[in-house]
């Protein structure tokens, strides 16, 4: 049974390493990425256009936005490069047998 807070929002399965899909928590668009086996969830909306970062390139821990190229760290949010100066928002991720679940947003610093 999930968690408090905490929401199914797709199947391990679809998820292998490398892959990235767009789901809503709520209202909310979050992307979830499969690094290296791991599973995060951040923003699917770039901080600078409002671009869905799933239709962006993945390449190991980075996407980039697919509108003016700006990059996140998608595991921390962490804004790489130009245009966006703003972070993403991560969510908390719970992986319970073959279910992804979200929780509540990760506190930014």
């Amino acid at each position: 049974m999930a968690e408090e807070g905490f929401v199914k929002v797709a199947d391990v399965g679809e998820l292998g390493p490398g892959d990235m899909k767009a789901v809503e928590v709520g209202a909310e668009p979050v992307l979830l990425v499969n690094v290296d086996g791991t599973i995060f969830a951040c923003d699917d909306t770039c901080t600078h256009a409002l671009a869905s970062l799933s239709e962006g390139d993945l390449s190991g821990e980075e996407v980039e936005c697919p509108l003016h190229g700006a990059a996140f760290n998608v595991t921390t949010g962490e804004v790489l490069t130009p245009p966006a100066d703003e972070n993403l928002k991560t969510y908390q991720v719970r992986v319970e047998g073959d279910d992804v679940l979200i929780g509540p947003a990760n506190q930014q610093a």
